[in-house]
């Protein structure tokens, strides 16, 4: 089992800051620093170097956090693999999800509140970013299971489909280019578009999409890019322009009438959630996840 003094490296490995990483612990810097330097002294190393104002794993303490991380992992595993045999209801663990922003904002919220009914005890942090970033925190063994909207090709990665999606063109309900419900493809070439920033997994889907009714993403009157899809709604709703968002995200604006939904002649979006996990794995708390998730959207 980790000892504290290794928990202690660990935050400051991850912080890369000594006094961070204090706070984060609850305890102080010099008592970070005695840990560090008992570390130290035990594998007759520097674990960590100083590069400007900032801290560095050395070659050293890069391979202590990577082995540390797996016994981590291991120990967390251990942990419910055991209890869950005696009491689901008194089994503990710790499950680390990452997704992309469709999937952390509007599908996992329900399949972690569920899971946290079957198991109150264990404990669940969720990592809201893009695609690449998951995939990174995956590779880093930051987090036990990723969702992504693409099934990428990397040998040490296990990609499991979940479901499918699909995106849209909306704009506001007061919008004049709401009055009319069905367009010609070529008409949206004339719109003024908002769409989602760099490194979006919609993004991406909606440039595969246009892309097949031969259209390209530079192609659109694209006025506005905009992080995060509750930042594009938003703006939806008090512009002018038109965007593409998953049809998951705008359900309760549809429902209230403030978005309306634009078809266009021959153009359809659509895109995959994949499950993502590191090769090799077998974590039951994972399994059990991945089914229960699977089992409330019906897949």
């Amino acid at each position: 089992m980790l000892s504290n003094r290794h928990l202690v490296f660990m935050e400051v490995a991850h912080q890369k800051s000594f006094s961070k990483a204090s706070q984060a612990l609850f305890i102080s810097q010099p008592a970070v620093s005695t840990h560090i330097k008992g570390l130290e002294e035990q594998y007759k190393t520097k674990l960590f170097e100083r590069k400007g104002l900032q801290i560095e794993l050395t070659e050293a303490g890069q391979l202590l956090y990577s082995r540390l991380l797996t016994v981590k992992h291991i120990q967390q595993e251990t942990e419910f693999d055991i209890s869950v045999i005696h009491d689901q209801q008194q089994a503990t663990g710790m499950l680390n999800l990452g997704a992309s922003t469709t999937a952390a904002l509007y599908i996992l919220p329900k399949v972690m509140s569920a899971f946290h009914r079957e198991y109150p005890l264990v404990d669940i942090s969720l990592l809201n970013r893009n695609s690449e970033i998951v995939l990174q925190a995956l590779l880093d063994k930051e987090i036990n299971i990723g969702v992504t909207e693409e099934k990428g090709q990397l040998s040490n990665i296990t990609y499991q489909p979940f479901l499918k999606d699909q995106i849209v063109a909306v704009c506001s309900r007061q919008n004049p280019l709401a009055k009319k419900k069905t367009y010609a493809l070529k008409d949206i070439l004339q719109m003024p578009v908002a769409i989602r920033e760099r490194g979006s997994g919609t993004l991406e889907a909606i440039k595969t999409g246009l892309w097949k009714s031969r259209i390209r993403l530079t192609d659109l009157k694209i006025k506005v890019r905009l992080g995060g899809t509750e930042a594009l709604k938003n703006f939806l709703l008090e512009s002018g322009c038109v965007g593409f968002l998953s049809t998951r995200s705008i359900a309760k604006e549809l429902q209230h009438g403030e978005l309306t939904i634009l078809s266009f002649e021959g153009l359809r979006i659509e895109r995959s959630f994949y499950f993502i996990q590191r090769k090799g794995e077998t974590s039951d708390l994972n399994r059990r996840f991945i089914k229960l998730a699977k089992s409330i959207y019906n897949y």
